[in-house]
């Protein structure tokens, strides 16, 4: 039996402005990203069983930082990134964000994977597939989680599902993405997440289970 990642472990360790300022590169770190109202904290609420770990706001785009949080091991981190969309910021500071987060998707060393939140009544906006793209480019895996999939009956919720994978595949992106139904509200897609981030943090030994 290979170990498993234990989530609930999870605890706040730091915020960054900047790449500069993010914590030493060693380690495995997982990023969380999507528009701001796409359930970003809430689904990381979700995975942890902490309620109060990631801020959750009736006011999208108030997480404007690059927060970072420890698995029981500082080189096991759960990283939550600006949210983006709806922030009711200048646009300079988007631009700023926006500079910062193809920075950290390129860049940063110890990002093992992406885990990007869409709306499963909207996805595939445009800045979801910037950072697809950002992601691709860098070779690095991406992990689709259509959230809100309690906001709509299971035959239209699959049909989204079976859109966005058509789309994927279309566009050459499935080597490297995945996607799936999740629902913070009644946990649906946990134990799908779970595979895919104990693959990422764990590489191999996850495999051998």
């Amino acid at each position: 039996m290979a170990d498993q990642m234990h989530f609930n472990k999870a605890s706040y360790l730091m915020s960054a402005p900047t790449l500069a300022l993010c914590p030493p590169e060693t380690g495995v770190e997982v990023c969380f990203a999507g528009r701001s109202n796409a359930g970003k904290s809430s689904a990381i609420n979700t995975l942890t069983n902490n309620g109060k770990l990631a801020r959750t706001s009736k006011t999208p785009g108030r997480t404007q930082m690059i927060n970072f949080f420890t698995l029981g091991n500082p080189d096991q981190r759960l990283v939550d990134l600006p949210g983006y969309g709806y922030a009711k910021v200048p646009l300079a500071m988007k631009i700023e964000w926006e500079k910062h987060l193809s920075q950290y998707l390129q860049e940063r060393k110890s990002l093992a994977g992406m885990v990007l939140m869409m709306d499963v009544r909207h996805p595939l906006q445009e800045f979801d597939t910037t950072m697809i793209n950002w992601a691709v480019s860098a070779e690095m895996p991406v992990h689709i989680l259509l959230t809100k999939a309690d906001k709509l009956k299971k035959g239209p919720a699959q049909t989204m599902l079976l859109n966005v994978r058509k789309h994927l595949k279309e566009a050459k992106a499935d080597d490297l993405v995945s996607v799936q139904l999740f629902s913070s509200l009644k946990r649906t897609g946990l134990p799908e997440l779970n595979i895919v981030l104990n693959r990422w943090f764990l590489g191999d030994a996850a495999k051998a289970e």
